[in-house]
């Protein structure tokens, strides 16, 4: 793992993030944090994250979020253009999908295990044993 320059975006009080830093602590990955809320991504780096990610742009947005649900963003979405949501995303880092891990081979949204192991150990010549 090492020569990785992985840097995870999170919100100190989230339990998912929590869980994915004593993962990443578990695995013998290092990484930075950045906090998400303090410092939101700004419209730039998530242009460039999303177009790395070759994800939806959907999957950026904290869905099950206070914010995004105060917003009405599920019926908004739809009508947005990708710079519009991109725009709306940088507003508030709580609108961001987290924990976000950003690395030279992709980008991680959310804390899936399986996801994660495949991602973070195939694009690694030295996986842990």
């Amino acid at each position: 793992m090492s020569g990785k320059n992985i840097t995870v975006l999170c919100y100190q009080k989230c339990s998912t993030c929590q869980k994915a830093l004593k993962w990443l602590d578990t695995q013998g990955i290092p990484y930075q944090t950045r906090p998400i809320k303090e410092e939101n991504p700004s419209v730039d780096e998530l242009r460039e994250w999303y177009q790395k990610s070759g994800l939806p742009l959907k999957r950026f947005f904290n869905t099950s979020g206070n914010l995004y649900k105060e917003m009405g963003l599920k019926d908004k979405l739809p009508h947005m253009t990708e710079e519009e949501q991109l725009a709306l995303l940088a507003t508030d880092g709580m609108l961001v999908k987290r924990p976000l891990v950003i690395m030279e081979e992709g980008v991680l949204t959310g804390f899936k295990e399986s996801e994660w192991m495949e991602k973070l150990y195939n694009s690694s010549s030295e996986p842990n044993r």
